[in-house]
């Protein structure tokens, strides 16, 4: 048995159904802080039970052939990440309410981090960032827009752009020594994936149809627990994601760098844990809405 949890109702869930016995698929971030994120992990290993942070696009095709061109070295040595991901969220949208640390950076950034390392396969070392918002109402309790500038080791930048009052944009761009690799859309769940790898002028484009992201999620950690193996997006993940993510929120209001620890007891997605499922229809919201409100 498992079950699923939704953002910031983790710790105390989790951990009492790590005490139960029962099998946890919780979703990102993994928790508010980094101390809640190690009593979910202790939880889940004291209670002998999988721990699993729901990255969906751990599973996805696009997103696994990107990261796999880069390994194999396609595009040179990787130098330079940047990214944005951008919504214009609704007034009265739960999104904007200041309670459980919300905003922009948990909830649409993560995936920034999470492209960047899996892309770069390595840790941040230094991060700086900054918060901004206008003069529009609906700001008035999490920031509007996230900037922020990741240093990894061997001297590479990581740079993204999050918010929830800009125009729809998902897109990331890694350039290389040899080559440019581009996902655009690269985040989306409701649209083909397209991709784009340029080397010496050659262009190759490819797409990645809409499919289910979140099937696989469910299919996989369920063969984890029947196979007793540890899934890949694991606690660990969840905790690197959460580090990054609280020391960007430190240089915000230091308005200077802040060191990270470059430490992850993981594994990085690979290939064969690509899973494809059709894509499903949207299913009839109760009591919510979208972001958009559309």
């Amino acid at each position: 048995m498992y079950i699923t949890l939704p953002n910031h109702m983790h710790r105390a869930y989790a951990e009492a159904a790590a005490q139960k016995g029962i099998h946890v698929l919780c979703e990102k971030p993994l928790a508010v802080d980094e101390i809640e994120c190690q009593a979910i992990i202790d939880a889940a290993r004291d209670g002998n039970v999988k721990l699993m942070t729901a990255y969906r696009l751990h599973f996805e095709q696009g997103n696994l052939t990107s990261m796999q061109s880069i390994r194999e070295g396609k595009i040179g040595e990787p130098r330079i990440f940047r990214s944005a991901f951008c919504q214009q969220v609704e007034k009265g949208n739960s999104r904007l309410r200041g309670e459980d640390h919300a905003g922009p950076l948990e909830d649409m950034g993560i995936y920034c981090i999470n492209a960047a390392r899996y892309l770069f396969s390595s840790e941040p070392t230094e991060v700086f960032a900054r918060a901004e918002s206008g003069s529009d109402e609906r700001f008035r309790e999490v920031p509007e827009m996230w900037a922020a500038t990741m240093m990894f080791p061997d001297h590479r930048l990581a740079t993204f752009t999050c918010s929830f009052g800009a125009a729809d944009e998902s897109s990331y761009e890694v350039i290389g020594t040899k080559g440019v690799l581009k996902m655009d859309p690269a985040y989306e769940m409701a649209t083909d994936l397209k991709g784009e790898l340029v080397i010496d002028d050659k262009t190759k484009n490819s797409t990645y149809k809409k499919r289910d992201q979140f099937g696989p999620e469910i299919v996989y950690f369920s063969n984890c627990i029947l196979e007793n193996r540890e899934p890949e997006p694991n606690g660990a993940e969840g905790l690197a994601d959460v580090r990054i993510t609280q020391a960007l929120i430190e240089s915000s209001k230091k308005n200077q760098p802040v060191k990270v620890s470059a430490s992850f007891d993981g594994r990085r997605p690979s290939p064969e844990q690509e899973i494809s499922l059709p894509a499903v229809k949207p299913p009839q919201l109760v009591r919510a809405a979208s972001p958009s409100g559309a």
